[in-house]
C-alpha cells in the first residue's frame, strides 16, 4: 500500500499537460490547450486540457478529471498502479508499506500480467547479452542485420533460450504463477500438462503499449524450418489487443509530434533500421491489416501519414483497404513507394537520415493520385476492368470527411481517368447520401432504446439523479463548496462566514444532513479544513487521494457541467453573487426536501385512506398541513433573498 504522503508528493509534481502530452497531441487555445479526445472517435476537437486547474476534459463524451483519472483510463489502471506510473515519470520514489496476505491476493491480475511481461523482457534481454546463445546466435543475428548495440539496447530486443521450458522454469523460481504465463502468452501447456516456451530458439521484438508497458512479444525464428512459422506473435490477453496496438509507437511519439507527421511501416525492423538511420517517427502494425482502434490512435498524434510500401511488395492492393480506413478518420494520406527490391529496413541501411528524407520528400505522392495511377495502369484498357476501378476510387473519395478536399480530388481524377467530374460529385454525393442515412438510422435506434429504458425505468419507480430535484440541488451546493469553500460570504457580528462555515452552520441549524453520502463526506472534510491558514477549496478537493472525491471535484470545477440550462442560469457558477446564491440554493433544497416529503405522504395518506383507518388519516392531513406551511415559509425567504439581487 502506498502511504499517503507519497501520494501527495507526487499529485503535487504532476503537470496535466505533461502527462496528455504523452498520448494526445495538444495545441494552445488561450489559457488551455486543446487537442483530439483520447476516449472516443471524434474529428473535431473537443478535448480540453487546463493547466490553472491541472484538470482535462472532454465536452464530447464527457470524460475527464485530474492527470491521475486520465492514466488511469487511458492505461486501464488501478489507483496505485496510476500513482506509480506517475511517480515512475517524475522520478520519486514509491514508498509502500509492508502488504499483508489479504493485501497480495487483491491485487489485480492485470498488475501481474504487466509485471511478468517486464520481467520477461528483462530476461529475454538478459539471455541475448550475456548467455553463450544468446551471443553466439542472437545477438549476432542482430549485429549481421547491421544494428548497433545503442539501438539493440533502445528497443529492449532479447533472445529466448532453445531450451524448451527454459523461462517456465526461471519464471515459477521467481515466484510467478504458472497460470500467468499461459495467460500471458509467454508459455503454452501441452496435452501432458507441460508448460513450453511459446518462443523457444527465437530472437526477441518486445511490443510496447504506448506508455512504454510490456504487452506483448515478438519472436523471429533463425533456422529454416518449413513447418515452423517464421514470426510467433503473442495471442490476445487481458492486456494486449493487437488491434489497439502499433509497434514502436512508444519510442516514436515525440517525434511524431514534432515532425507532425508518421510513416507506416510493416515489420518490426523496418522500425528499428529506420530508427538507426535517424527517422524515428515511425510505427509498424506488425504485419497485420489497419484497424480502427489503430487508426485513432494514430489520430491523437498527428492528421499526417505516409505509408511505405516495398519496391517488389505484391500485397499493395490487399493493404489499399486499410488506407481507405485512414481517409474516413480525415487523415491526410501519402503513399512512399520504395526501389524495386528495397524494403524500409535495407533501405534504412543504405542510407542516413538526410538521403532518406531527400527521397521521401521528393517521391512521396498522395493517395488518391497513388491509388488512381495504380489502378488504372492495371486496367489494361479493359472497359469493365476499368468501370470496376473508377468506382473504387470514387468510394475511397467519398470517405473523405471534408468537402473541399473532396471536389480537389474529384476534379484531379476526372482529369486523370478522362470522365465527367461532374458524375464523380454525383456518385460520391450518392454514396455520402447512404452513409449519412446509415448513420441517422442507427442513432434513431440508439434514441427509441434509451427513450424505452428511460419509460421503464419510469414505470418501475426509479428516479434518475439528474431529473431528482433533492440530488441537483445538493450538487449544486457541493459545487459552491469545491469552487469556493474558503471564500468568505459575509460577515456578521465580527464572525466571518465563508461559503462552508455558512452551508455548515445553516444545515446544522435545521438539523439536516446532505443524502448523497459522497457529498456529505466532502462537506464534512471542507468544514474539517476550513479554517486552516491558505487552504484552499479546489485544489484541496482535486488532489484527494480519495478517487471518487477527485474525480467529483475535477467534473464539477470546469465551466461547463451537466446540470441543465435553467439551473445553470438561476444558480450561476461565479463569484459575482455568492452572497445571494449560496442562501437561495439552501433554501431551494430544503423546499425540494419538503417537496419530496409532501409527495412520499400524500401517496401514503392515499393508502391509508383506502384501508379505511380514519385516526391515521387525520394524522397524516396534519402532517402534510404542516409541511404546506413550511414550504410556504421557505418559498417566501427565498422570494426575499431573490429580491435583494
Amino acid at each position: 500500500m502506498i502511504d499517503h504522503s507519497t501520494i501527495q508528493k507526487v499529485l503535487d509534481a504532476t503537470d496535466i499537460v505533461d502527462v496528455v502530452k504523452e498520448f494526445v497531441t495538444l495545441h494552445k487555445t488561450g489559457v488551455n490547450y486543446k487537442g483530439l479526445c483520447p476516449f472516443h472517435n471524434e474529428k473535431t476537437p473537443s478535448f480540453v486540457v487546463s493547466p490553472a486547474k491541472q484538470i482535462c476534459k472532454c465536452y464530447g463524451c464527457g470524460k475527464g478529471g485530474n492527470a491521475l483519472h486520465f492514466v488511469m483510463e487511458m492505461e486501464q489502471l488501478t489507483y496505485p498502479e496510476a500513482i506509480k506510473w506517475l511517480g515512475k515519470k517524475y522520478g520519486i520514489e514509491i514508498r509502500e508499506k509492508e502488504m499483508t496476505d489479504k493485501d497480495r491476493q487483491a491485487q489485480t491480475e492485470r498488475e501481474s500480467l504487466f509485471i511478468l511481461n517486464e520481467w520477461a523482457r528483462n530476461y529475454f534481454e538478459k539471455n541475448l547479452h550475456e548467455s553463450a546463445d544468446g551471443l553466439a546466435i542472437g545477438l549476432a543475428y542482430f549485429r549481421q542485420r547491421g544494428l548497433r548495440d545503442d539501438i539493440i539496447r533502445k528497443f529492449h530486443l532479447g533472445y529466448s533460450l532453445v531450451d524448451r521450458n527454459a523461462i517456465a522454469q526461471a519464471a515459477i523460481a521467481k515466484g510467478f504463477n504458472p497460470e500467468l504465463l499461459i495467460k500471458t502468452g509467454l508459455c503454452f501447456k501441452t496435452e501432458d500438462n507441460k508448460l513450453l516456451d511459446r518462443y523457444h530458439g527465437r530472437v526477441i521484438y518486445p511490443v510496447h503499449s504506448v506508455s512504454g508497458k510490456v504487452v506483448a512479444f515478438g519472436g523471429r525464428i533463425l533456422t529454416q524450418n518449413k513447418n515452423v512459422g517464421k514470426y510467433v506473435n503473442s495471442p490476445e490477453s487481458e492486456i494486449y489487443s493487437k488491434s489497439h496496438e502499433l509497434y514502436g509507437l512508444y519510442e516514436a511519439k515525440r517525434a511524431i509530434v514534432q515532425e507532425n507527421s508518421c510513416f507506416l511501416v510493416e515489420g518490426y525492423m523496418d522500425v528499428i533500421s529506420m530508427h538507426q538511420s535517424g527517422v524515428e517517427n515511425v510505427v509498424s502494425s506488425s504485419g497485420t491489416s489497419l484497424t480502427e482502434g489503430q487508426i485513432r490512435l494514430l489520430h491523437r498524434f498527428t492528421n499526417n501519414i505516409t505509408v511505405l510500401y516495398d519496391g517488389d511488395n505484391a500485397g499493395i492492393h490487399a493493404s489499399l483497404r486499410g488506407i481507405d480506413m485512414l481517409l474516413s478518420e480525415g487523415l491526410n494520406i501519402k503513399v512512399l513507394l520504395l526501389p524495386e527490391g528495397e524494403d524500409p529496413d535495407s533501405f534504412a541501411q543504405k542510407y542516413g537520415a538526410s538521403k532518406f528524407q531527400e527521397y521521401i520528400k521528393e517521391n512521396q505522392v498522395d493517395f488518391i493520385r497513388f491509388k488512381t495511377d495504380l489502378l488504372m495502369k492495371d486496367s489494361d484498357n479493359d472497359p469493365i476492368q476499368r468501370a470496376n476501378f473508377i468506382s473504387d476510387i470514387i468510394s475511397s473519395i467519398s470517405l473523405i470527411p471534408e468537402g473541399v478536399i473532396r471536389q480537389m480530388y474529384s476534379r484531379e481524377c476526372a482529369q486523370m481517368m478522362q470522365v465527367s467530374e461532374e458524375m464523380i460529385l454525383s456518385e460520391v454525393a450518392k454514396i455520402r447520401r447512404g452513409v449519412t442515412t446509415q448513420t441517422y438510422q442507427k442513432d434513431e435506434r440508439q434514441r427509441k432504446q434509451e427513450l424505452q429504458e428511460q419509460e421503464k425505468q419510469r414505470k418501475e419507480g426509479l428516479q434518475i439523479e439528474s431529473h431528482n430535484k433533492v440530488a441537483q440541488m445538493e450538487r449544486l451546493l457541493i459545487r459552491d463548496i469545491i469552487r469556493y469553500g474558503e471564500q468568505l460570504l459575509f460577515e456578521a457580528e465580527g464572525v466571518q462566514y465563508t461559503v462552508t462555515s455558512y452551508i455548515c452552520d445553516d444545515l446544522k441549524n435545521d438539523g439536516l444532513k446532505l443524502q448523497n453520502k459522497l457529498y456529505q463526506y466532502i462537506l464534512s472534510e471542507a468544514e474539517l479544513h476550513v479554517s486552516d491558514e491558505n487552504w484552499r477549496s479546489l485544489p484541496f478537493f482535486l488532489k484527494n487521494p480519495k478517487g471518487s472525491i477527485s474525480m467529483l471535484a475535477a467534473e464539477l470545477s470546469t465551466d461547463k457541467n451537466e446540470l441543465c440550462t435553467n439551473n445553470r442560469v438561476q444558480y450561476g457558477d461565479d463569484t459575482d453573487h455568492l452572497a445571494n446564491r449560496i442562501p437561495q440554493l439552501l433554501n431551494d433544497y430544503k423546499m425540494a426536501l419538503i417537496e419530496a416529503e409532501l409527495e412520499t405522504a400524500r401517496q401514503e395518506l392515499a393508502e391509508i385512506y383506502k384501508s379505511g383507518d380514519l385516526p391515521k388519516v387525520l394524522e397524516y392531513m396534519r402532517k402534510i398541513k404542516e409541511l404546506d406551511e413550511l414550504h410556504r415559509a421557505i418559498g417566501e425567504a427565498t422570494q426575499r433573498i431573490i429580491t435583494l439581487k
